[in-house]
């Protein structure tokens, strides 16, 4: 059907069926100025096959019709309807990575900027995680050539959930061992490389004991260091590949695949001046 868009909204993981496009649709569901108010989210334009999603949704326990819910708000929409939420929460569990279309970053004011295709950074072809494994011997077990020298880097995981990490491991390795670590798992995630330490969202002394730690033990691949706010918490500006000054972006990923979405050459001029 032209004129519908099947949209994943992070953090919140809701699925909405739309007829208004991407960038009416983020107007829609502002909340107001970003200097007054705070909400910015990710769009995820989702596959469609005419009035159907052209992918299968993940199972989930059967605690909810996922396929079902989104074929009513498809046809409501289709009757008319601006917009139908089709899932209110999670959507980022079961949505295969494989179905995402197109991102698009969005501030709090309803400002869109769209971010370019996916570009694959990692395959995935083995499962054999151990907790105790080194960051040289994540990067043995996935195939990728180890970096030259290793600082910790500074990871914002905005989906499922949102937790600032500090760690030793790349993208690549990073997304393979947060999808097969025990105990601690995600089956998919998405997450940004920062440039700089979000201080005004934890105490200074988390971040230097944080890279202590890293710095003096090689073995040591992620310490947690704050668990909310991070979507609205820090500027895109601060996201490694913003200016295109390094590989980087937004880095989504699941069990079998890393991909990343790059920062455009250039970004709209309203969108930036946008708060």
């Amino acid at each position: 059907m032209e004129g519908l868009n099947l949209v994943l909204t992070i953090p919140q993981g809701a699925v909405i069926a739309t007829r208004l496009g991407l960038e009416e649709l983020a107007w829609h569901l502002s909340p107001g100025s970003g200097r007054h108010f705070r909400g910015r989210s990710i769009f995820v334009d989702l596959a469609l096959h005419g009035k159907q999603p052209a992918f299968e949704f993940l199972a989930e326990g059967d605690w909810r019709d996922a396929k079902g819910d989104t074929a009513y708000a498809i046809e409501a929409v289709s009757g008319g309807k601006r917009t139908k939420t089709a899932l209110s929460n999670d959507g980022m569990n079961i949505v295969p990575v494989d179905a995402w279309r197109s991102c698009s970053l969005v501030k709090t004011g309803g400002a869109l900027a769209s971010l370019e295709a996916a570009a694959e950074v990692a395959r995935y072809s083995t499962d054999d995680c151990d907790e105790d494994m080194s960051p040289a011997e994540v990067a043995v077990a996935i195939g990728q050539p180890e970096p030259t020298r290793r600082t910790p880097r500074l990871y914002a995981l905005l989906a499922p959930v949102e937790l600032l990490v500090m760690t030793n491991l790349s993208p690549a390795e990073y997304g393979w061992y947060a999808t097969h670590r025990r105990g601690k798992l995600l089956r998919q995630l998405a997450f940004a490389e920062l440039r700089s330490d979000p201080k005004q969202l934890a105490a200074h002394s988390q971040f230097d004991d944080a890279r202590s730690e890293l710095s003096t033990n090689p073995r040591k691949k992620t310490k947690s260091i704050t668990r909310e706010g991070l979507l609205n918490g820090v500027s895109f500006q601060d996201w490694v590949g913003y200016s295109r000054e390094a590989e980087g972006g937004l880095y989504v990923g699941d069990r079998n695949r890393l991909n990343v979405y790059r920062f455009p050459e250039k970004l709209p001029t309203k969108w930036e001046q946008a708060d």
